[in-house]
C-alpha cells in the first residue's frame, strides 16, 4: 500500500519559463482569494498559480465579476458506445444544478449515436449541441482522438461564441458547486489518487521513445477535467494531438494515453490555475479531512462491460 501521508513539495520561487502576461491573467479576480485560510493544504504553486480549495474564495464575488466580464463556458464531453447509456443523463442533469450556474453554458456532446442523447431541461442561457463522431475500435483511441476533435470544434465554433472551455469525462456526477472560481486561462486538476503521494510514485510515461516522456514533474494532473480560455485549450489539445500522432508514427503509445501527453504539456506550459481534488473526487478513497466539499464525484466504473477491447 502507498503511504498517503506525503505531501507535494512547495517551492516559494517563480518559474521564469512562465511568461509575465500569463502570470497576470487571473490576478484581478484572484486578489480576493484567501491563501492563508487553509493551513492544511498547499494553496499556491511555486510559480504562484492558485490551488483552489473550499474556503479560499467568495463565490458571490467570483460570480459577480465573471458576469460583469460576460464570461461564457463551452463544456465538452464524449459519450461514445455504451458510455452514453451508462453516464450521460446523470452527467448533464447534475451539471444543470451545479456547473457554472448563472453563466451562459453550451454543452457540446460528442457521440456516435446522436439519436440516443437524452432530453434535458435546460436553464436560461444554457444550450446543448450534439455532434456526431466516428466510433473507434479501441477505447484508447477514443480517449486520445478527442484532443483533435476538441481542437477542431474550438476552431470552427467555440472561439466565436464562448470565452472559456472545460473538457470533461462523462463518467462523473456533479454534487456541489463547480463555479466561476474554477475559470482561468489554463486550468489543471490534481488527481485524487496522487495529490498526497511523493513524486517518484507519479505514473508519468517514462518511455524515452514517447513524446509524453517525463522523468519528473510538478504534480500529477487528471485528464478527466482540464480547461481554460479557448485559446489555451486550443493550444493544449493541438499540442497533445500532435504528440499522440508522432508517437503513433513511431509505433509508441503513452502509458496513460492522452493523460500522459496532458501531463507533459502542463509540465512545460504551467497552468495558471490548479483545482484541488474536491473538484473530482473518488469516493472509494474514503473521507479526508482536507476534502471539505466533493464538488464532482467519480461515477462507478464498469470497464469490463463498457470499454471496447
Amino acid at each position: 500500500m502507498f503511504d498517503l501521508r506525503y505531501s507535494v513539495e512547495l517551492r516559494p520561487i517563480w518559474n521564469n519559463s512562465v511568461p509575465e502576461e500569463e502570470r497576470r491573467l487571473d490576478d484581478i479576480k484572484d486578489k480576493t482569494l484567501d491563501f492563508s485560510c487553509r493551513t492544511d493544504v498547499q494553496t499556491r504553486t511555486y510559480w504562484r498559480a492558485p490551488v483552489i480549495w473550499d474556503g479560499m474564495f467568495d463565490p458571490h464575488i467570483y460570480d459577480k465579476m465573471h458576469n460583469r466580464d460576460r464570461s461564457s463556458v463551452a463544456l465538452t464531453v464524449f459519450a461514445v458506445g455504451r458510455y452514453l447509456d451508462a453516464y450521460l443523463g446523470a452527467f448533464l442533469n447534475s451539471a444543470e444544478h451545479h456547473f457554472m450556474v448563472g453563466l451562459p453554458v453550451m454543452y457540446y456532446v460528442f457521440t456516435d449515436v446522436p439519436e440516443k442523447v437524452p432530453d434535458i431541461t435546460l436553464a436560461p442561457q444554457r444550450s446543448l449541441k450534439v455532434l456526431k463522431v466516428g466510433k473507434h475500435s479501441r477505447w484508447q483511441d477514443i480517449s486520445m482522438m478527442r484532443m483533435k476533435t476538441i481542437s477542431d470544434t474550438i476552431d470552427s465554433d467555440i472561439r466565436h461564441n464562448y470565452s472559456h472551455v472545460f473538457c470533461f469525462d462523462v463518467d462523473q456526477v456533479f454534487t456541489d458547486r463547480f463555479g466561476s472560481e474554477a475559470l482561468g486561462d489554463s486550468v489543471a486538476l490534481l488527481h485524487a489518487h496522487y495529490y498526497q503521494l511523493p513524486k517518484h510514485l507519479f505514473t508519468y510515461d517514462r518511455n524515452l521513445k514517447s513524446k509524453a516522456y517525463m522523468e519528473t514533474g510538478d504534480f500529477y494532473y487528471h485528464a478527466a477535467i482540464f480547461g481554460g480560455s479557448w485559446q489555451s485549450v486550443k493550444a493544449i489539445t493541438e499540442a497533445c494531438y500532435q504528440s499522440i500522432m508522432e508517437d503513433k508514427q513511431n509505433n509508441v503509445e503513452a502509458l496513460w494515453h492522452d493523460e500522459s501527453h496532458l501531463n507533459k504539456y502542463l509540465w512545460l506550459q504551467k497552468p495558471t490555475r490548479v483545482l484541488s481534488p474536491e473538484y473530482c473526487w473518488d469516493t472509494t478513497i474514503g473521507s479526508r479531512s482536507e476534502i471539505r466539499v466533493e464538488r464532482l464525484q467519480w461515477a462507478p466504473k464498469y470497464y469490463d462491460t463498457l470499454r471496447i477491447a
